[in-house]
């Protein structure tokens, strides 16, 4: 261990706490409340959120249905126009005979009427002999093509009936047609196959058109009074379901500004349970912040009563008074009682601060304690001469004078310190010493403040912390939040807080006290750039 800097030990005597720092004068940072949450981030309404994700779906499915169903219609409305072509197709092919080894088409003329017999279409037919020449029928209507049964390998397909969406003169039709073998119908002539004959029966769209579209108004029509009615019924059955939130809401509205009570889950939907459990969570650690608030002030307005009622009775007794002695006497009372209520106040005043800073936003730095414990220090050298206590400061070991860097905001950390000093100072007696000392222990960085006072006995140790609590048979002033506020700082920054006997005291009556803070390594951010 290094020696004491002797240089704090030689400051002079006008050296003491700096009267216009925010700890010695009991100010308050000023407060930057929160940035607000930005707008795209605000739910406004449950109610309206399920509403959206369950509207913008079926709003964007409508549309597609319509295809759908426009798709489908179609195809409902081309099969039973396709059987009557196909059945047209068969009974042509049966016209088909074979005379002196030609095909000849037997078809009368009242079957001719028949077959174009239509009030809305135009129908077409046609009949091709096996070398493609003309039998009978429209001379116009296109031949099948490759790949629409006109290769070879469709020939195979001897009575086969296809179909083909096809155009005449610029107008769209159907056409269905087969490829007839002559064979079967009558004997080969001279040993050779008689081929195989085209017939086709095509006819316009508009009958398939009109069936298309009186299937899709008679889908569709309906959907428009369909989905205003399943409109109003999602917006009664989500008004319905979220009725029970809004109970909820009228019920913690009615309670008194003082009802802290629990909520009880078995009267809210199982959904938001949990969120009510949490609530219940929330109001009871309020409620104990809330007693803990109304104890700190039944006892902070107790303690003022003494200081200001030793004010107010030497005050009347100063004016009594004709003695200049007496009168001198007086003040100087009156001068320790103010100067006692003062530093009560600052205490009082420092302990909200640091209760409220975890809510304020703690800004935590990166800070090397032995350079904050040295300046610290050296603000408290003046106060250690008027107690003709030798106050000194041990820097950390090898090397010498290394930074010991923590997370933490330096201006609680230093009203941490000065209360373990102040403390310190107060309970040793004169001729004593105090000394800080910071050091290393692996990771953890250990700041100490020992003295040469009575100690502390280690029952005594578990209640040091409390709020305006005093060890019995101690004459020194005090106000008991020192400690507290020493707390605090310590569990906002982490830090652990152990008291000892003072290891390098040897006398029985003065044991002296080690206070020992362990602060966890400083968390780094990762590099952006790796």
């Amino acid at each position: 261990m290094n020696e004491r800097d002797a240089g704090l030990e030689d400051a002079p005597p006008d050296a003491g706490p700096d009267a216009s720092s925010p700890s010695a004068a009991g100010q308050f940072p000023p407060y930057v409340p929160p940035n607000p949450e930005p707008d795209e981030n605000i739910r406004h309404s449950l109610f309206g959120e399920i509403l959206d994700w369950m509207l913008a779906p079926l709003l964007l499915l409508w549309p597609m249905s319509i295809a759908i169903t426009y798709l489908v219609a179609k195809s409902i409305a081309n099969q039973p126009f396709d059987d009557a072509l196909e059945d047209r197709v068969t009974v042509l092919s049966q016209q088909i005979r074979t005379v002196a080894g030609r095909p000849v088409v037997q078809l009368p003329p009242s079957a001719r009427d028949v077959l174009r017999a239509d009030d809305v279409d135009s129908v077409f037919f046609q009949i091709s002999g096996p070398d493609g020449a003309h039998l009978d029928g429209d001379r116009d209507l296109p031949r099948p093509r490759v790949g629409d049964g006109g290769d070879a390998d469709e020939r195979t397909r001897n009575g086969a009936v296809a179909f083909r969406n096809d155009s005449i003169h610029g107008t769209p039709v159907r056409v269905a047609y087969s490829w007839i073998s002559l064979d079967p119908l009558h004997e080969r002539s001279a040993g050779r196959d008689a081929g195989l004959a085209l017939v086709q029966v095509a006819e316009t769209l508009d009958k398939r058109a009109h069936l298309a579209n009186e299937i899709i108004k008679g889908v569709i029509l309906p959907q428009f009074i369909i989905l205003p009615v399943i409109l109003a019924l999602v917006w009664f059955a989500l008004s319905r379901g979220l009725s029970p939130l809004a109970e909820l809401q009228e019920r913690i509205r009615a309670r008194p500004q003082d009802d802290l009570s629990p909520i009880d889950p078995r009267q809210v939907p199982e959904e938001i349970s949990p969120l009510v459990g949490s609530f219940n969570d929330m109001l009871e650690r309020l409620g104990q912040t809330v007693e803990m608030q109304k104890r700190f002030i039944a006892d902070a307005a107790h303690q003022m009563k003494t200081p200001l009622a030793g004010m107010r009775m030497q005050s009347e007794l100063a004016l009594r008074q004709v003695d200049a002695a007496e009168i001198h006497r007086s003040l100087e009372q009156l001068a320790q009682s103010s100067e006692s209520a003062t530093r009560l106040v600052n205490q009082l005043l420092a302990l909200a601060r640091a209760e409220n800073q975890p809510h304020a936003g703690l800004a935590f730095e990166e800070i090397d304690l032995a350079q904050l414990a040295r300046a610290t220090v050296q603000d408290w050298v003046q106060a250690s001469f008027v107690h003709r206590i030798d106050l000194g400061y041990e820097s950390p070991d090898a090397p010498p004078d290394a930074p010991v860097l923590i997370a933490g905001n330096a201006l609680m950390l230093r009203e941490l310190l000065s209360n373990l000093i102040d403390n310190a100072l107060r309970y040793t007696p004169q001729g004593g010493s105090v000394t800080v000392r910071v050091r290393r222990d692996g990771e953890h960085a250990l700041l100490e403040v020992e003295d040469t006072g009575p100690g502390i006995a280690p029952h005594e140790r578990a209640h040091v912390f409390e709020r305006f609590y005093r060890i019995l048979g101690s004459n020194v002033q005090g106000s008991g939040l020192g400690l507290a506020i020493v707390r605090e700082i310590a569990q906002q920054h982490g830090a652990e807080i152990d008291i000892f006997n003072n290891p390098r005291s040897h006398s029985p009556r003065h044991p002296g006290s080690l206070f020992r803070l362990t602060f966890p390594p400083p968390v780094h951010e990762p590099d952006d750039a790796d």
